[in-house]
């Protein structure tokens, strides 16, 4: 035990010492934060569109004004006809009122409104086809047009985020990007740079083992691990106005053994790679790819096709992602989410048994 302290002891004075690697520590986590926070944005908000009204009455005028009034459009200007209008870019979609709009709805017979949807984006068309029709039908109910009431009824109630915040489900995901990422980037580099310095044989020729270097190294990149997350955690919360929807004992729990478990991803990645850039690539490759991609931060896990979806089942990122949106989000605390601490000590302790054979078989024999 003197001995993983003192290995701590001297890497957090080696990392005390290098002020690059303080500052990287503290600048990059915050600039993810604010990136992936303020920029990440899943709904369609703000989509140009052009309308071209052939009937100009206060029927087409007040359909136009239901429109603009989902804040999902904006209106743009223009002096040529809706289809030149999409082949240039400018709009994303356009809609073409007929002049005798209003003379047929005040006769009983139906009227078409055409509507063009650039599909280049399959997504964000898709989005533009549903708030079409859904405005349509409002339209008709609430100007009297449709007199028949449906016989279907659908009173929808949003639970666990009513107001809708995009930021409830994007910054406790960034949470999980973030501590996945950099405090392993720090272990990685640290380890990696014992071998560049050539100081890793004296390591090697001593009485210490492989346990007690990787317990030694990844205490004290754990301490500046969980530095991170409380500054992280309590600067997104700040900013974005979040609250734990749950009494946080098993989010806590889950975040020092998800901290450890990046801790030690790192290691295995330093004790892998032969130089530093070698093992930036790899935590990069790796770990922010899969993170980012494959743990269910922006793309439902649903959606990822086998054999990916193989990977995300192992991936810690996923589970503490998971973790960290029921502690701010849903609120269902250890009953939901019981299994993720477990979950994510038998992740550990096999990437923890991978890098001490590793490091093992690069020893001296005693």
């Amino acid at each position: 035990m003197k001995r993983i302290l003192a290995q701590c002891i001297k890497e957090l004075a080696q990392f005390r010492r290098d002020r690059l690697t303080v500052a990287l520590a503290i600048l990059l986590p915050l600039a993810t934060l604010f990136i992936f926070g303020f920029a990440i944005r899943l709904e369609a908000t703000n989509i140009p569109i052009v309308i071209q009204d052939l009937n100009n009455s206060p029927l087409s005028r007040s359909y136009i004004e239901q429109l603009m009034a989902t804040n999902q459009f904006q209106l743009t200007r223009w002096d040529d006809n809706v289809m030149v209008a999409l082949e240039r870019g400018t709009a994303k979609a356009g809609a073409v009122i007929p002049p005798d709009f209003d003379s047929q709805i005040n006769s009983n017979q139906p009227t078409t409104v055409q509507v063009l949807i650039d599909g280049t984006d399959a997504n964000n068309a898709r989005i533009i086809q549903n708030s079409f029709r859904a405005t349509t039908n409002a339209f008709l109910q609430t100007s009297g047009i449709q007199q028949r009431q449906p016989n279907i009824v659908a009173r929808i109630r949003l639970w666990f985020n009513p107001g809708r915040k995009e930021s409830l489900y994007i910054v406790p995901g960034v949470y999980g990007v973030i501590l996945w990422i950099y405090p392993s980037l720090l272990a990685a580099i640290a380890m990696v740079r014992e071998k560049e310095r050539g100081t890793i044989l004296q390591v090697y020729a001593s009485s210490l083992s492989a346990a007690e270097l990787l317990l030694g190294k990844g205490l004290a990149y754990f301490i500046v691990g969980i530095a991170q997350a409380i500054v992280i955690i309590s600067l997104g919360s700040l900013l974005f106005q979040l609250s734990f929807a749950v009494e946080p004992s098993v989010f806590i729990l889950g975040t020092l053994l998800y901290v450890w478990t990046s801790i030690l991803f790192g290691l295995l990645i330093g004790v892998r790679a032969s130089n530093q850039n070698a093992a930036v690539q790899g935590v990069a490759t790796i770990g922010f790819l899969s993170s980012l991609l494959l743990s269910g931060f922006i793309y439902p896990l649903s959606n990822i096709p086998f054999p990916l979806s193989l990977i995300s089942s192992i991936l810690p990122a996923r589970y503490y992602i998971e973790l960290s949106r029921d502690a701010f989000v849903r609120g269902t605390g250890w009953i939901g989410v019981w299994f993720i601490p477990i979950v994510l000590i038998v992740i550990g302790l096999l990437l923890f048994n991978t890098a001490r054979k590793a490091l093992s078989r690069m020893q001296l024999p005693d």
